[in-house]
């Protein structure tokens, strides 16, 4: 068993030595830790194992020493042999190389100095390639900042586009195009912004230039039209063909992409003056230039919304009105052409860049300019009272509407807007007219015109068409009936038919709606203006009968005037009266109101007159007996309305004679009515004597047949009522008036019983207010007490024929 393990012990020994002979120094420490990990002294034994070795080993290099010592002495004394050649060829070599080294420093200079051309000349070579693909890199920047200062930015944009996509990939890893192509973005956003500058400072530039565009548009529009007007006249020399106008003067027809072409009408079509053009007045670089950037860039759409939107806020600036416009025509035209401008640019941004504003965008912009526009027109137009002005304005709209009209633009609604400012033109011209009647008719002196030469009287005929045979083989003077008024009123008429036409000129009406619109705005004049300055004339205070007479036959001179009226407006538009629908005047209605109107103002003023008269009357109620005489007042009431009436001559009959019947039933109430005024308590028969006397003259006045035309007493009856109830006072015929009442044969049969009481009991009064005054007429009372007893008993009888009608 001891055995075994010892040879265990030897083999493992033997092992570990050969595993450190065979094993690399740094690597023995594990192969010496498993000899101190085995059993108790093994290391002792290894160690003299080792030392065993180490003797072995130390033997055999003895014994190979020992056989190559003599080997290595030979060697030895050899190379000592060799030595001395060794010292002799080394002096050599280093003599040969010393020399080598001196002949072969040039060559080596000369050599590097090749070596170095040669790095030089490749290194030029691959400079220059470079190089050449840096050039054009190089040259296209240079050409891009010289654009950016040129301006040309769309070229700009187009060259930085070829330098990213062509020339800066080719040399890309050079810091310089790495610079480059940072700095291009940021260029790119510069030019966005100048762009975006150029395009506000446009925007501002046909913002101040939009009145003088429009001013050139509508001066060509109106040209055009006057040009039109010429031709339509010589339309005999052939056909004509109408040409659409432009804003150079020039005729154009449109392309099919909207721009303008120039027709070969030859330099004899062309204005002497030469006009300016919306594109000179306006330069529409920028908006273009800014476009095609913003195109480039892929941000149309930005600028598109940008465009419009601005524009809009532009059109509600250029709709918004002045607030004296309606002060002068100058305020209307600047608006007008201020719109017109803005249309026209639109126009022409429309028909030459493609999408930046579409026609439904110019339609929004209309139809929203046209409704401010309509509003505004409306709410100004009603602020004028001056007609020039309203007809001024009235050109301006239609021209207005015509340039638009040119453009494209609907204006329908502006010549319907047209019929307001008609109404509104009619109604300033109504005003005017009747400052003009009311200023003819103050200054008319209401006396018939004195005519001393054949050319007066033709001159006044010029003016109005009257036509008397009579008058006519007159001798000079003469006078003809009508006051100066007249032919003035009929010219004015006339003027205001002319100022009513001129407002119809170019409405694109027919001739039967221009007749119409005259006759109808005629029959206003004359129904309304006219009619309402006549009745104010008549009604006014300061208007005597001779007046009043006068403008009755003033009136029946104008009503028969009427139908030349009529004729002057058939001149002028050609227009048959037989034409159906014709409107016909209502001058001869208006005329003859107005001479009912003073043919009762006559009755009326004569009446307040004969009133006048009667409140002088001074009876003296108590007066004992007549002085035989009628009473001064009514001699003068007489005297005043025989001379009156003398002026009535050159009324119509009827109305002549219905003033004096008037007159004369008014004299004959009065009388009455003073007879029998409640505040009257007596009267004597002296009074009813007095009175009776005026009576009488009344009568005599009636039967001098003041107004021809009445038929035997007719006048005279006027007074019936006085003459019967005087004349049963006078008389005392109560019996007879008593006993013949109710009859138709009765003498009395116009005396009522109320007025026979009434004024008896006034009578009756004063005959006992005289009886007590004449007391010491004792022989006189018996007659008067039976003259009270009559009285009495016909005051019973007469109460019971009251009492009798009242039931």
């Amino acid at each position: 068993m001891a055995e075994n393990e010892t040879l265990e012990c030897i083999t493992e020994h033997e092992r570990i030595l050969q595993e450190i002979e065979s094993t690399d120094t740094a690597c023995v420490g594990p192969t010496l830790r498993s000899i101190y990990d085995d059993q108790p002294n093994a290391h002792k034994r290894f160690m003299e194992k080792l030392d065993a070795r180490i003797r072995n080993h130390d033997r055999e290099i003895e014994k190979m020493c020992n056989f190559h010592h003599q080997g290595f002495v030979d060697a030895i004394t050899e190379l000592l042999k060799v030595r001395a050649d060794a010292e002799k060829l080394m002096g050599q070599v280093t003599d040969t190389n010393r020399r080598l080294q001196e002949a072969g420093r040039e060559v080596t200079a000369q050599t590097e100095e090749v070596i170095r051309c040669r790095i030089q000349q490749r290194n030029m070579a691959t400079t220059v390639e470079k190089l050449q693909l840096c050039i054009p890199v190089l040259e296209m920047y240079s050409k891009l900042k010289e654009q950016l200062e040129s301006k040309r930015y769309y070229a700009a944009l187009k060259t930085m586009e070829q330098l990213e996509k062509v020339y800066i990939p080719r040399v890309s890893q050079y810091r310089f195009c790495q610079i480059m192509a940072e700095n291009l973005p940021r260029l790119r956003e510069e030019i966005k912004e100048i762009s975006m500058s150029d395009l506000k400072d446009f925007l501002e530039s046909i913002r101040k230039h939009s009145d003088k565009v429009g001013e050139t548009a509508m001066r060509q529009a109106q040209q055009h039209r006057t040009f039109n007007s010429a031709v339509a006249k010589q339309a005999s020399i052939g056909q004509y063909t109408k040409p659409v106008y432009s804003l150079n003067g020039r005729t154009h027809s449109h392309t099919h992409n909207g721009l303008l072409m120039d027709d070969d009408t030859g330099d004899e079509d062309e204005a002497d003056e030469e006009v300016l053009t919306a594109q000179d007045l306006v330069d529409f670089s920028p908006v273009y230039r800014c476009l095609h950037i913003y195109t480039v860039l892929g941000d149309r759409e930005t600028f598109e919304n940008y465009y419009r939107k601005q524009r809009k806020k532009q059109a509600r600036l250029v709709l918004q009105p002045q607030a004296n416009m309606h002060e002068t025509v100058e305020g209307y035209r600047r608006y007008f052409n201020q719109i017109v401008g803005f249309f026209v640019v639109e126009d022409h941004i429309l028909h030459a860049t493609q999408g930046l504003v579409t026609r439904a965008f110019t339609e929004e912009l209309w139809n929203m300019a046209l409704s401010k526009i309509i509003a505004v027109l409306r709410t100004h137009s009603s602020y004028c009272d001056d007609p020039d002005l309203v007809l001024e304005l009235k050109n301006l709209i239609v021209i207005f509407a015509d340039t638009l009209q040119g453009y494209g633009f609907p204006v329908n609604r502006l010549f319907d807007l047209l019929f307001e400012v008609r109404d509104q033109y009619n109604e300033t011209l109504l005003k005017k007219w009747a400052l003009v009647f009311r200023e003819i008719f103050e200054l008319d002196n209401y006396s018939p015109i004195p005519v001393e030469t054949e050319e007066e009287y033709k001159l006044v005929i010029s003016r109005f068409p009257f036509h008397d045979a009579e008058i006519e083989k007159q001798d000079f003077p003469k006078k003809l009936p009508m006051s100066q008024s007249v032919p003035q009123i009929y010219t004015q008429v006339k003027e205001f038919i002319y100022a009513s036409l001129k407002f119809s000129e170019s409405l694109h009406r027919s001739s039967t709606e221009i007749d119409d619109m005259l006759r109808k705005s005629t029959n206003l004049l004359l129904t309304r203006t006219l009619s309402s300055c006549l009745q104010n004339l008549i009604k006014k205070p300061h208007i005597g009968l001779t007046e009043l007479v006068q403008i009755i036959i003033n009136t029946t001179h104008l009503e028969q005037a009427c139908r030349y009226l009529e004729e002057f407006i058939t001149n002028i538009t050609n227009v048959s009266p037989e034409t159906v629908h014709t409107t016909r005047l209502y001058g001869l209605s208006t005329f003859k109101d107005a001479r009912h109107a003073a043919e009762g103002e006559i009755y009326t003023k004569l009446n307040q007159k004969i009133d006048e008269f009667i409140q002088l009357a001074d009876y003296e109620w108590g007066m004992a007996e007549s002085d035989g005489r009628a009473s001064g007042y009514l001699m003068d009431l007489i005297n005043f309305l025989r001379s009156t009436f003398q002026v009535f001559t050159h009324l119509p009959g009827k109305v002549a004679q219905t003033a004096c019947m008037s007159a004369c039933k008014h004299l004959s109430t009065s009388l009455m009515q003073m007879l029998l005024d409640t505040e009257l308590k007596q009267i004597s028969m002296g009074a009813i004597q007095q009175f009776n006397l005026d009576v009488i003259q009344c009568e005599l006045f009636a039967s001098s047949e003041p107004v021809p035309g009445f038929q035997g007493d007719t006048l005279q009856l006027a007074f019936i009522d006085l003459r019967q109830l005087l004349d049963l006072f006078m008389v005392w015929d109560w019996s007879t008036y008593l006993a013949d009442y109710g009859q138709p044969t009765s003498k009395y049969l116009r005396v009522n019983p109320a007025t026979a009481l009434a004024l008896l009991e006034k009578v009756y009064r004063g005959m006992k207010d005289t009886s007590k005054k004449n007391n010491i007429f004792s022989q006189f009372r018996k007659n008067d007490r039976d003259k009270q007893k009559l009285i009495e008993t016909v005051v019973k009888q007469l109460r019971s024929l009251v009492n009798g009608m009242s039931s």
